[in-house]
């Protein structure tokens, strides 16, 4: 057990372990940054996609209610204008 133990240090204390290890972490940095980065952009073309249904919605809305205020202000015409006549 002792002379394993030994191996394993003398393995680890070794410049090419070392190495590789730095190597294996800098991989799992990158890998988690890069899943980072994707899930940020997937979040932001939702955000653009939810903002893009928000406007064309707004605008129908606006559109509807410049309709609606058009056709009140005909009916107010005409109010008046049957109210003179009687």
């Amino acid at each position: 057990m002792d002379q394993a133990i030994g191996a394993y240090r003398r393995v680890t204390a070794a410049k090419e372990f070392k190495e590789l290890e730095r190597l294996r972490e800098r991989a799992r940095y990158n890998e988690a940054s890069a899943i980072d980065n994707a899930e940020r952009r997937g979040a932001e073309k939702e955000r653009e996609k939810w903002q893009g249904v928000l406007a064309d919605k707004d605008a129908a809305y606006t559109a509807a209610l410049a309709d609606k205020n058009a056709e009140n202000e005909q009916l107010r015409k005409l109010l008046a204008e049957f109210q003179n006549n009687t």
